[in-house]
């Protein structure tokens, strides 16, 4: 999947965002036709849960968005995938529904 990931006031390393790559191209699984994919990473200044994560997915038709908040950017990714991965099964449920 075609990915951008944005950090937002730091600079990620190539790790996470191979980490941020291969998690959500697991989403794949679910629904195989994502257009693209947009990933914002953040550090807010207050609090122990200050890292960021916002996923915004384009499937045809429509956009599918998680946000969430986390002590690390990993737990916060893996949180977004799983939401987005009841999403896009939801998503996949309709479309299918629409096509009967």
């Amino acid at each position: 999947m075609k990915l951008q990931v944005h950090s937002i006031h730091f600079d990620a390393d190539k790790k996470l965002i191979d980490f941020v790559q291969k998690k959500l191209d697991k989403l794949d699984t679910f629904y195989d036709r994502i257009q693209d994919g947009e990933v914002f990473l953040r550090i807010n200044n207050e609090g122990i849960e200050n890292k960021t994560v916002e996923v915004k997915l384009r499937v045809p038709g429509s956009q599918l968005f998680a946000k969430e908040q986390a002590k690390t950017f990993e737990i916060g990714v893996d949180n977004a995938a799983s939401a987005l991965s009841s999403q896009l099964k939801k998503f996949k449920t309709k479309q299918k529904a629409k096509r009967v």
